[in-house]
């Protein structure tokens, strides 16, 4: 069993849209500047390459990188060279990306030629320095895997629930009070089975638990 399938957490920017983490490195005359947002999934990330290309319309090339799910999970990758000779920038930022230890980040580089060709060799340190630059000081949050489960249960149990909540790091999505309790939960997925148990042990088994997909 891996670390991450034991921890059921990782690692991912603590950075949201519109408020990227931003770093610049110079690399003879020309200027790289990385901006990083968490991105879960390949939508999130594409609209951060649509706004910063937007927003930098100016730069020679902005490039791109993004690792959408766990970390190095290459199933959920993307990148572009966006006009530099090919395999130069957005493989070689990813492949920083992939063995971070970070999960969904998506970075763009973008680049203002300074005049002077770095060559290939040049291209791939470059694009790889800024990545680096931008990860040395990203803030990051822990990302805990969940899952989404419903509990139907009498009213006579329901603030035991409650307390069973913080126990389990479990959170209330929706709640409705019809002739019994029917809440939508979601739950640490480390902890769901033992929340489970407890809810069992809570109602006397007069509970009606099930998991979903989100």
């Amino acid at each position: 069993m891996t670390e991450l399938s034991e921890k059921r957490s990782y690692p991912v920017p603590a950075v949201l849209p519109r408020d990227e983490h931003r770093t610049e490195i110079h690399v003879r005359r020309s200027r790289f500047l990385a901006s990083c947002v968490r991105a879960p999934d390949a939508a999130s990330a594409r609209a951060l390459v649509e706004d910063l290309s937007r927003r930098h319309s100016d730069a020679t090339h902005n490039c791109w990188a993004y690792v959408a799910g766990s970390p190095g999970d290459a199933g959920h990758t993307g990148s572009s060279d966006d006009g530099e000779p090919r395999g130069t920038a957005g493989r070689p930022m990813l492949n920083v990306l992939l063995h971070s230890g970070i999960g969904e980040i998506c970075i763009v580089v973008s680049r203002w030629f300074g005049g002077v060709k770095l060559g290939t060799g040049g291209l791939v340190r470059a694009y790889q320095d800024a990545v680096r630059e931008n990860l040395a000081c990203l803030a990051l949050e822990e990302r805990v895997l969940s899952v989404c489960c419903s509990a139907r249960l009498g009213y006579a149990y329901l603030d035991g629930l409650y307390r069973l909540l913080p126990r389990f790091g479990a959170k209330i999505i929706t709640q409705e009070r019809l002739e019994e309790a029917e809440l939508r939960l979601e739950v640490p997925e480390d902890r769901c089975a033992a929340f489970e148990r407890a809810l069992g042990d809570l109602a006397k088994g007069a509970v009606l638990f099930r998991k979903f997909p989100k």
